[in-house]
Parts: structure tokens; sequence; C-alpha cells
């Protein structure tokens, strides 16, 4: 079910919010009048957020927290509910990075993805459960990327959180039904790539400079299909065209989508010069309230062209799957 009150009138807590799609996402909420509770590792950051927050109508609380502690979530959400007196909406969104061959990535820090990413999501749902039910009932949406159906190559660490995310998503949802909970929306957004700092801050043991894969989308068009997930809750929702097209191709055909992903993504997502490794922001938090990450030339001159890519492949995938059911059906 949708939010109990309208967007104007919630409590919406979003974590990972010091930049990109978390600082979009606030903005967004703010615009319509909602209130907001920020958090993220870096303080600066969010005091900036809130400030824009307030500048555009809306009530914004910092709480600075680190994810992957359990008890700092906790607080979290305790200081959530004193200030504005409950929890309508809950935004699991912060993330990390570790890019690299999977046998190249120190288990350190595919580790702490697994923390953030997973496991901060886990943390963050359980906080969310109580105060949610409580008001009388919510929504909860967990950004999942759309790497959270199919698969990159040089994303090991990433592709496995947040397929982890989509499933534990569907096991909640599956339990707050059968428990009698159904006044709780769980809803599971899968962006494709979006242009914030995440690939300056992500951990590199590729050898070469990072470039997001095109097509590149802005973090404000996340942002609003998490407002439209608040409003009309979905299972699932897809950020964009090229992320529907690409979970469109997997489904049809996994296997010529796996291969024609790993080429496509394997020679988009490097740049030109050589890069010696670095854990980049993964242990230590450096946000500066930036929604994009410096990709808007990326972003406006190869949309067109790799949705062209992407569409052409999924009707690739489609005669495939086609044939292969009719060569199954004369057996």
């Amino acid at each position: 079910m949708p939010l109990t009150r309208n967007l104007g009138d919630a409590t919406v807590v979003i974590t990972g919010a010091s930049s990109g799609i978390g600082a979009a996402t606030a903005y967004a909420l703010a615009r319509r009048g909602a209130d907001v509770v920020l958090a993220a590792r870096t303080a600066e950051a969010l005091h900036q957020v809130a400030e824009r927050c307030r500048q555009l109508g809306g009530r914004a609380l910092v709480v600075p927290t680190d994810v992957t502690d359990p008890e700092a979530v906790g607080r979290l959400a305790a200081r959530a509910a004193a200030e504005f007196g409950r929890i309508d909406a809950w935004i699991n969104n912060a993330a990390v990075s570790a890019v690299g061959l999977f046998d190249e990535i120190p288990v350190t820090e595919f580790r702490r993805v697994v923390a953030v990413n997973l496991l901060g999501t886990v943390y963050g749902t359980k906080a969310a459960l109580p105060w949610l039910d409580a008001a009388g009932g919510g929504v909860l949406v967990n950004n999942a990327s759309v790497l959270a159906e199919v698969a990159m190559p040089y994303q090991s660490a990433y592709n496995a959180t947040k397929h982890g995310i989509r499933g534990l998503a569907d096991t909640i949802r599956q339990e707050l039904r059968v428990t009698g909970r159904g006044n709780i929306s769980l809803c599971t957004v899968l962006p494709a790539t979006v242009d914030t700092p995440f690939f300056r801050h992500t951990a590199n043991h590729s050898g070469h400079e990072l470039a997001p894969p095109p097509p590149v989308h802005p973090p404000e068009l996340v942002a609003e299909t998490i407002v439209r997930l608040l409003r009309r809750p979905r299972r699932e929702a897809y950020a964009g065209g090229p992320a529907r097209l690409i979970g469109l191709q997997w489904r049809l055909a996994p296997a010529l989508a796996e291969r024609v992903l790993g080429w496509y993504t394997a020679r988009t997502q490097f740049g030109p010069r050589a890069r010696l490794d670095a854990t980049g922001k993964v242990f230590t938090p450096d946000a500066a309230a930036e929604l994009g990450g410096g990709w808007p030339g990326r972003r406006r001159q190869l949309t067109r062209a790799t949705a062209f890519g992407l569409a052409a492949g999924t009707a690739v995938g489609t005669v495939a799957a086609i044939a292969r059911r009719a060569r199954a059906g004369h057996r």
C-alpha cells in the first residue's frame, strides 16, 4: 500500500544522502514538502544537502551514520522518529564498489562492499520495519541497480551485493504478506548507469581509469522513480528505458545477453589512461554534496546510440529465444 499520509506530511529516511542519487532524492522530496532524514558518513556534506532541502521547502535532519554499524542504524531510526514523530518511508541507498577482476580485488575491499551494500540494507530494513508498522504502514525502497538482475565483468562484489538485495527484498515482501503486515510496501528500484560521483570514489584494480558505461542517466531520473514508488508502490521499477531493455534481454536470452553485455561493458567502463591500484573512498568518506560525477558529455553524446544497440540486442535475444522454443517443440 502507499504512504498512509500525503508526501508533504511524510517523514522519509535516506541513507547515502550526501551526494548522487541520495541527495537528488532528498531534493525531490523536499520540493514536495516532505521531512527528510539524511544519513551518510560525511557530516559536512550532509549539512550542505540539508540546507538545500530547507531552501526547497522541506525540513531536514542530519544524522551521520555508517550503515555497516547496526547499532548506529538503529539510532538513526530512533532519532528520526524522535524528531518528527514517526517514519513513513525509508530508502536504502548507500553503496560502494571495487572494480577489477574477481581474483585481483582484495578480500578486505570485497568484504567492505558486502558490508555497505548488502548488510547496510539488512540493517536499514531491520531498523525501519518496526517504525513503519508503528506509523500504520509505509514504504521501504531499496536502490538495487539493474545489476541486481544482470551482471557485468569487473564488478563481482557489486553484482553479488545487488543480486543479494533483490533476493532479500523478495523474501521479506513474502514474509510481510503472510504475517498480515501488508500495510508495509517493499520496493526495489533498478537503475542503469547514473551520472554521480560513484565512479570517482570506487576502488580500482583494473589498471585503467574508470568511466560509466553509457547510456548515463542523471540522478534526478532515479530520484523521481523513487518518489513515484512512494506514491504508488510496486515490487520493482526500472529507472530509464535502457535498464528495462537490458533486463528484458537478460530474461529472454540469458546466455546471449551475458556475452553481449560482458563484451560491451568490458569496452566502455574504462578510459584510455592507465591507473595504479587505489582503494578509492571505500573505507574513507569524502562526499561533497555533489549530484553529478562529471559525465554530462558522455550522457548526451552516447545515449541514443547505446539505446539503439541495446534495443537491437534485445531483438536478437527475442529471436533466439523464439527459435530455441521452436526447436524444443519439434523434439
